[in-house]
């Protein structure tokens, strides 16, 4: 896969579970499934920068997210 993919589909994720988490803290339900998958999304982003020659910067993030946006869009 690529790393650029992985980055963005981490980083999706990562935003995306922490809703999850706040609704189980505030229902009085565990948050083991969607700490699990907030780990999981990090380990991705993690992969990516590690996996990606010379890494990511900050400032590369945005170009990158929409780069792959882009690429799956009509």
């Amino acid at each position: 896969m690529d790393t650029d993919l992985m980055l963005v589909l981490g980083m999706v994720v990562a935003v995306l579970s922490i809703p999850s988490m706040i609704s189980a803290y505030s229902d009085d339900r565990p948050i083991r499934a969607s700490a699990i998958v907030l780990l999981m999304s990090l380990g991705a982003v993690v992969y990516a920068i590690f996996s990606h020659p010379g890494g990511y910067t900050f400032e590369q993030i945005p170009e990158v997210f929409f780069g792959v946006v882009a690429r799956f869009l009509p």
